[in-house]
C-alpha cells in the first residue's frame, strides 16, 4: 500500500479520486459492495493517535466526507442502498488508513448486518475493480 500512496503523490495511481486535507480517497480493489472505497492517510502514521490534534480531527472528518459522497453516489445509481459503514483497523497494513463500505437492501440476509469481512468471496476475482471497468465505476465515483 505504500507504493499505492507514493504512486497517487506522482499523480500515477489510476484508482485515486480525489486528494483531500489528510490523504488519498480511492476506490477499493475489490467491488464486491459497489462504491467500496479508502482514505489513505498520506503522511506517516500507524495509528489515528500518532497524529496531532488538528490531523486527528481532520483525518475521521475527510473519512465522513468521502463517505458522504459514495452514499450520494450510491444513492442515486442503487435503489436497494442503504447505509455508509466506516472502519479504521490496520491489523493487515500498518500505515492509517478508512475503509468506507456502502452497505445494500439487496446483500444476502446472512452478511446484510454483519461486517463486511463475513463474506467469505469478498476478494474473489469476479469482484477485482479490474474486471469491474475502473474507469467507469471512478467516473461515476467522481460526479
Amino acid at each position: 500500500m505504500y507504493e499505492r500512496i507514493a504512486a497517487a503523490e506522482r499523480g500515477e495511481n489510476p484508482t485515486v479520486m480525489i486528494r483531500m486535507s489528510t490523504g488519498w480517497a480511492v476506490i477499493g480493489d475489490t467491488q464486491h459492495l459497489p462504491g467500496y472505497s479508502l482514505l489513505l492517510y498520506a503522511g506517516t502514521a500507524n495509528h489515528l493517535s500518532d497524529l496531532d490534534r488538528v490531523e486527528r480531527a481532520d483525518f475521521p472528518m475527510d473519512m465522513s466526507i468521502l463517505g458522504e459522497a459514495v452514499a450520494n453516489v450510491c444513492q442515486r445509481f442503487d435503489s436497494g442502498y442503504r447505509r455508509i459503514n466506516y472502519e479504521i483497523l490496520g491489523n493487515s497494513f500498518e500505515h492509517l488508513h478508512a475503509h468506507v463500505h456502502p452497505r445494500y437492501e439487496w446483500e444476502p440476509p446472512a452478511h446484510r448486518h454483519s461486517p463486511v469481512w463475513t463474506y467469505p468471496d469478498r476478494k474473489s476475482p469476479r469482484y477485482a475493480l479490474s474486471l469491474c471497468q475502473p474507469d467507469q465505476v471512478l467516473a461515476i465515483m467522481r460526479v
